[in-house]
This record gives structure tokens, sequence and C-alpha cells, in this order.
């Protein structure tokens, strides 16, 4: 079977799924292992979540700056 391109991950999918890792570790009940594994995968969590905000980021800047760096004034027309 052809391996399926999985489609990125997005911010509020990521959220989720470390607030239930970290759900996970709290409770106590995974043993070290487990809790090491779920950290990893948090920290990828965490790292995906910094990529798509700083890519927003960018993009908001784009949206409201000028071709000098200014902001723009929304009440302006383009």
């Amino acid at each position: 079977m052809a391996a399926k391109k999985d489609k990125p991950l997005k911010f509020e999918d990521a959220i989720e799924q470390l607030e239930t890792l970290i759900e996970q570790i709290e409770s106590g009940e995974a043993g070290l292992e487990k809790s090491i594994e779920s950290y990893e995968q948090g920290m990828k969590l965490v790292s995906r979540c910094k990529e798509i905000l700083s890519t927003a980021e960018k993009k908001i800047a784009e949206l409201t700056t000028d071709d000098k760096g200014n902001l723009r004034d929304p009440d302006e027309s383009a």
C-alpha cells in the first residue's frame, strides 16, 4: 500500500492534540516511557504551532504595512 501524503496539521488540531497529551502526562497514569514519548510528540506539536503562528504574523505584517514598513491606516482606501 502506498503511503498517503498527510496534510499539514492545522493550528487548532495541534492545540487539541497537545492538550490531550498534557492531560495524559499530568494524570500520572502513563509510565515513564509513555510520558517521554508523549513529551516528545508534544514538543513536535509546539514546534508546528510556532511555525503556523510565525507564518500568520508575517502575513498580518504584509497586510498591515505599506512598502516603507509603516502601518497602514485601516480607514484609508487602498
